[in-house]
């Protein structure tokens, strides 16, 4: 009897024992830790539980984790936001980007880029987000938020989108409200009319909502006031997408002819107002990029815009495009600083885009391939570069979600 109880109580302590032993979930060895928020660019492990993060230090023992990954050579980041994306898929007819055919499913583009939150900028509006939550965000491992249409219909085009009868920032409020956790900015888009209504209803919604305004600007003719927009319509806080385009019905931010850019950008940028990249299938010129980042102007956040149009053109994916700023002089710790702490504190979520102890395990382990790589922007003008990003690792919420060399198992 005496001896049952010994080896019983033995087999406890050994078992307490490797249970305390193991405390971490997982843990990631030897790489550089760029984390903007907290001021960390450098060697750290990073060990995660119960999907959160459990500690950041410079050298963690690997007997505390129960699966330990080698970053040798890789930077671990916190997984990459992309603020501007068209998710609210579907098949209705005629319904472009609100649960249309020309909108993508987020999973199958997102984790394999290192991206582990998206935000779909006006798919929906009032009148359909329910549609949108139910069939896109209640669905996909990728935290999907939104930013509504201040058209009630949503991103369906043509005519749709110029009614100025369906653009309510009363309505549009009322839904943010109700999906506050969902809902965390409005949308302004493709109106080519020559009135501010779209714009001024939007700001509405955002001043009632506490949220921010996202102007896809342009297409009439002659040209709306691109400084009156960013000077006076616009609050500190709303974003101006599709900052390096060069498109009919819109003032570019560089004048091509001098390559120099107005002293009102400039201030429009000190004021607050947040210049996104959004390039898109049509929406990023290099004859843009270039020069502005020599005259000392850069995008405070990179986004895709991502749908069926860009996906496979210029665009590609996130990384394609940080990998095009890498190539044109804008340090890495700047590029993934614009793809997750800034984004995350623009969409007024900053709860993301850190790893600090206590945060969501969102994380991404990227390589810098070195060679030499071509990157062209929309209209096919190319620029040589010597290094690519590459996502080697993807964890949402602690949870491998993508492995390109099993360098977690």
């Amino acid at each position: 009897m005496f001896r049952k109880s010994l080896l019983l109580f033995l087999a406890i302590g050994i078992s307490c024992l490797t249970t305390f032993g193991q405390e971490a979930d997982i843990l990631i060895k030897n790489g550089t830790l760029i984390d903007s928020k907290n001021g960390i660019n450098e060697k750290m492990d990073v060990a995660i539980k119960e999907g959160k993060v459990y500690r950041v230090e410079k050298s963690i023992p690997v007997e505390i984790a129960k699966k330990v990954v080698d970053a040798t050579g890789m930077y671990i980041s916190p997984g990459l936001i992309d603020i501007h994306g068209h998710h609210f898929y579907g098949t209705a007819p005629n319904s472009y980007l609100s649960n249309g055919r020309s909108a993508l499913p987020p999973d199958g583009f997102t984790f394999r880029s290192g991206v582990t939150t998206v935000v779909d900028v006006g798919g929906a509006g009032w009148k359909d987000f329910e549609q949108f939550k139910e069939q896109v965000i209640d669905g996909s491992k990728t935290r999907v938020l939104s930013f509504l249409n201040i058209v009630g219909s949503g991103m369906k085009g043509g005519k749709l989108e110029q009614n100025l009868e369906d653009m309510d920032g009363t309505k549009t409020a009322a839904k943010a409200l109700e999906y506050k956790d969902l809902i965390l900015g409005v949308k302004v888009a493709h109106f080519s009319g020559a009135e501010w209504k779209p714009v001024q209803e939007a700001v509405k919604a955002g001043n009632l909502a506490n949220i921010p305004v996202m102007i896809d600007f342009g297409g009439h003719i002659p040209e709306l006031s691109l400084e009156k927009l960013l000077m006076k319509e616009l609050r500190p806080g709303d974003i101006f997408t599709h900052a390096f385009a060069n498109v009919k019905g819109r003032t570019t931010l560089v004048d091509e002819e001098s390559g120099k850019i107005p002293d009102y950008v400039f201030k429009a940028q000190k004021r607050g107002i947040i210049f996104d990249v959004g390039h898109g299938g049509g929406s990023f010129r290099f004859s843009q990029a270039l020069p502005a980042i020599k005259n000392g102007f850069l995008p405070n956040t990179i986004s895709t815009d991502l749908h069926t149009g860009s996906m496979n053109g210029a665009m590609k994916d996130q990384l394609n495009i940080m990998s095009k700023f890498l190539n044109m002089g804008v340090p890495l710790e700047s590029i993934i600083e614009k793809s997750t702490w800034v984004p995350a504190q623009v969409i007024h979520r900053t709860d993301l885009g850190h790893l600090s102890v206590g945060a969501e395990a969102d994380i991404t382990i990227l390589s810098v391939r070195k060679g030499q790589f071509g990157f062209f922007d929309v209209v096919g003008e190319k620029i040589q570069g010597t290094r690519k990003l590459e996502c080697e690792l993807t964890l949402r919420a602690g949870a491998v979600v993508y492995d390109l060399n099993g360098i977690s198992y």
